[in-house]
Order: C-alpha cells, then sequence, then structure tokens
C-alpha cells in the first residue's frame, strides 16, 4: 500500500463527520460499560456491555461466526472479544466514511457554475 492509500483509508476513518459521530457514540459507550462495571454493584449481570455489541453489529457478527470457524473455544475466550470489537468498529467506521464520500460524490452538482 502506498502512503496515499493509507492516508485515503485513515481520512476516510477519521475525518469524515459521520465516522466521527459513529466513533464519539462508541467511545460514549465504552466510557458507560467502563464505569458500569467498575464502580457499579450488580445483585446479577449488567448487560451494559451488551450497547457496545450492538453498535458494532453486524461487523462484529462476522467476526464471530468466522471465529466459530475456528473452534467454540476461540470466540468464547476474552482476547477474542478484545480483538473483534474494535476491529469492527474501525472497519464500520471507514464503511460509514465510504459511504459518506459515495453520496456526495454521486450528488449531481450544477453542470456549468455561474458566471461561467
Amino acid at each position: 500500500m502506498t502512503a496515499r492509500r493509507l492516508r485515503d483509508i485513515a481520512h476516510l476513518t477519521f475525518r469524515n463527520p459521520a465516522s466521527l459521530v459513529y466513533l464519539a457514540l462508541v467511545a460514549a459507550a465504552a466510557v458507560f460499560v467502563t464505569v458500569d462495571t467498575l464502580f457499579v454493584a450488580h445483585e446479577d449481570a449488567s448487560f451494559a456491555g451488551l450497547w457496545l455489541i450492538l453498535l458494532s453489529a453486524p461487523t462484529i457478527f462476522a467476526f464471530f461466526i468466522g471465529g466459530d470457524l475456528f473452534g467454540e473455544g476461540v470466540t468464547e475466550s476474552a482476547w477474542f472479544l478484545y480483538a473483534a470489537l474494535p476491529l469492527s468498529v474501525l472497519i464500520q467506521a471507514f464503511a460509514l466514511g465510504w459511504f459518506v464520500r459515495l453520496l456526495r460524490g454521486a450528488s449531481p452538482g450544477p453542470a456549468h457554475p455561474k458566471g461561467a
């Protein structure tokens, strides 16, 4: 990959307004899950982590299906979730940026600029 291609990928993932809103939502959910896990006592299990899974869906489900091909123990391990979650979020942020660029590029502008 060339440096320009990497810069384009980073731009679509981190400098697009739609991607930034998505990444901010994921970061807010991660803070919520962290605070809930560390500072709130529950009698039963907390479903706070479900928000992160829902925000990373459907890509994380593809990781789960792919992990099941290697055996059930792979997807049940903590390291798999800790790797699959950020990867799926980054893939979706990139896809969101690419989709916004596609929509902006496909919108027809005036055939001739004013004053020409």
